[in-house]
């Protein structure tokens, strides 16, 4: 099958909708926070920790299948996935205590969740060549379009049961509509991933890759480096955009609809970051993106009225969204395709530890000071740190095309 052909659209087509479906693994948890936190009758840092262990599940889930997506391709991990995630909601459901409900959420929804994003990036990334850039922008959109979809599904169903039945809700439509999609993938990549080479030995080589002159090592640690920063920046308003909501008066639905509008401008930001990837390159993508959340963040500070709060969360989702799949563009642009996979997975691993550390690190902030302000500080300071990181690697990409012209 040829790359950018019919086919790869419709399993393009298909990953969105699973990655819509498991990525609720993310979100439901946020919004659920407040009324977790008064069943429990524990502080914000302490409810915060079942978000922490989610998305700790969810950083190492997208390494470790990453790793088993370039062995055995992603039939059988998306259809663990769908099972995991089934069985975690069902066990947080009836959790006793908040100890239980975080481990359901860590081991199973967290681990259960990863099949749905990186490793997806990874497949799908090999079945496009020319539009690689707005394919893994358009499949990691259904992380955030999960973002939009499920908090408020989630909301409803806060309004006629409570966070037990939803969860258990959620489980049942998990399994039923998973497993079916995932078969629709059966169709595999023939003589090594669509769109690579071979050179005399047989060794496969990507088409077009790029040298930073840095050994792959160095370019992934930072890429890491980058990533970890720039999603402690990132979480501040995505996983706490609800409590604040709720202490400023509002209640959870305005925050809910702040986190789902925050969705929506990621996915269009998503799309058009595909684009400038295709047309100037993963890490132009990366740096505007990484410019527009700083700015975004910046402005939560003095602006706490609710029209204000609603606006800046557009533009907070219009900045941020394509962030996220700009790595995976880097990474197929200047390290191996056979190693998508793992690669994919490592950086993605890094932005996932970098929200779930940013997650607490602003909940802790917030019970040191009685407010968010400091945490938006803390996570722009953390922003300016993935900037800088990303201009060095502009940097050094256009010393070596003046090296390689000249």
């Amino acid at each position: 099958m040829r790359p950018d052909g019919a086919y790869a659209w419709f399993r393009l087509s298909i990953a969105i909708l699973l990655s819509t479906l498991g990525g609720v693994g993310m979100w439901s948890v946020v919004v659920v926070l407040p009324a977790v936190q008064a069943e429990f009758g524990v502080d914000r840092a302490e409810a915060s920790l079942p978000y922490t262990l989610a998305m700790v599940g969810f950083a190492l889930g997208n390494y470790l299948v990453g790793r088993w997506v370039d062995r055995v391709g992603i039939i059988l991990p998306v259809i663990g996935s769908a099972l995991a995630l089934s069985a975690g909601y069902a066990l947080a459901a009836v959790a006793p205590t908040l100890l239980l409900f975080a481990l359901a959420q860590g081991f199973l929804i967290g681990f259960g969740t990863a099949a749905t994003f990186g490793p997806l990036l990874a497949d799908v990334s090999h079945w496009f060549q020319r539009r690689r850039g707005i394919a893994i922008a358009c499949a990691a959109s259904g992380n955030y379009l999960a973002g939009a979809l499920w908090p408020t599904i989630i909301k409803w169903g806060l309004a006629v049961g409570d966070w037990r039945s939803t969860y258990l809700t959620i489980a049942l439509i998990l399994i039923v509509t998973m497993v079916p999609l995932t078969l629709l993938l059966r169709s595999r990549v023939r003589g090594g991933p669509i769109g690579t080479l071979t050179d005399g030995a047989g060794v496969v080589k990507s088409p077009g890759t790029r040298d930073l002159g840095l050994s792959p090592g160095a370019l992934q640690g930072l890429l890491v480096v980058a990533g970890l920063a720039c999603c402690i920046a990132m979480s501040m308003p995505q996983v706490h955009i609800v409590a604040y909501c709720v202490d400023l008066g509002y209640g959870i639905a305005p925050g809910a609809d702040m986190l789902a509008l925050m969705m929506v401008g990621g996915v269009v930001s998503r799309l058009i970051s595909g684009v400038i990837a295709d047309r100037l390159g993963g890490l132009i993508a990366l740096l505007i993106g990484s410019v527009g959340q700083g700015l975004a963040l910046a402005l939560y500070i003095p602006f706490d009225g609710l029209t204000s709060l609603y606006l800046v969360s557009l533009i907070f989702g219009l900045s941020q969204g394509g962030i996220i799949p700009s790595y995976a563009v880097i990474v197929r642009e200047y390290l191996p395709a056979r190693e998508a996979g793992q690669r994919i997975g490592f950086v993605i691993m890094a932005t996932i530890f970098g929200m779930a550390i940013g997650g607490w690190m602003s909940g802790w902030i917030y019970d040191l000071t009685g407010s968010y302000a400091a945490a938006f500080l803390n996570g722009l300071a953390w922003n300016l740190v993935n900037a800088a990181v990303v201009v060095f690697l502009l940097l050094r990409d256009r010393s070596t095309r003046r090296v390689a012209m000249g």
